[in-house]
């Protein structure tokens, strides 16, 4: 029985490290955060407006163009990649149903040029 314990020993200080670690970085932040901030670091700064109480706001398409352009590049990287690593073992079928995928990612690039998207200003 005694090699048994010895044997999960390692396992167990492994947990209790994790543990105590995990907990440390919860309890961490309320012991050290800075209790009253300024309006500046309070204020809206990822959306570009202030809260609102209505959800049914209207929004600039602008921030939906963003979002499907941000899903087109991303797709195409998540796809691609792997795509171009088994792309010997593929053969004709893996390219062609490949390049219907670019097309359509395409298409959508395209409507996001026609919309204005790529207009930073």
């Amino acid at each position: 029985m005694s090699a048994l314990l010895q044997d999960y020993l390692p396992l167990v200080v492994f947990i209790g490290v994790a543990l105590s670690l995990g907990s440390a970085l919860l309890v961490a932040p309320f012991i050290v955060a800075y209790k009253s901030p300024d309006p500046e670091k309070l204020s809206a700064y990822e959306c570009g407006f202030n809260a609102f109480d209505d959800a049914r706001m209207k929004f600039d398409v602008r921030f939906y163009l963003v979002a499907i352009l941000f899903i087109i590049f991303d797709l195409e990287v998540a796809f691609l990649f792997p795509w171009a690593v088994v792309f010997g073992d593929l053969g004709a079928y893996g390219f062609w149903s490949m390049m219907v995928f670019l097309a359509v990612l395409t298409i959508g690039f395209i409507y996001e040029w026609k919309k204005g998207a790529l207009e930073w200003n």
